[in-house]
């Protein structure tokens, strides 16, 4: 594994990335890159080119059952304008009531856990919606 030390470069830092992520994709496997909510999506934007997908965090990562951070759209919306064919992810507090949101922004994968198992609601049905969700605004835009 590609090892950046501290106080690399940019060019360091790249070449360091781009080395794992051609390891990974030798081996038959797509890569991705994810973000927590306190990182600034800027900071992504030059590795973007070298993954498959990019997930956005929109909790902070360590527990399930957080409420969803809506302010990490902005995040979701500034990589769909920048790279439209991009697989976007997000992760945390996504639900029935926030899966539009996210869907709206540009998200296109989504991890939804707490909100698929909760007492006296179908799973199946759920993942229906959110699935319904995604093919109608997947990439920030309403299909037709």
């Amino acid at each position: 594994m590609a090892k950046v030390p501290e106080g690399a470069d940019a060019d360091a830092k790249m070449a360091a990335v781009q080395a794992l992520v051609e390891s990974i994709k030798e081996k038959g496997m797509k890569a991705g890159i994810t973000i927590k909510p306190g990182t600034p999506v800027e900071e992504l934007l030059p590795y973007v080119p070298l993954f498959d997908m990019v997930l956005i965090m929109t909790v902070e990562p360590g527990f399930g059952g957080q409420s969803f951070m809506a302010p990490m759209m902005g995040k979701v919306k500034a990589l769909r304008d920048a790279f439209p064919d991009l697989d976007i992810q997000v992760d945390g507090g996504l639900s029935l009531k926030t899966i539009d949101t996210a869907a709206k922004a540009g998200a296109n994968v989504i991890v939804a856990g707490s909100a698929l198992f909760k007492p006296g609601q179908d799973p199946a049905e759920s993942m229906a919606t959110m699935r319904q969700s995604i093919a109608r605004y997947g990439h920030g835009v309403e299909a037709a």
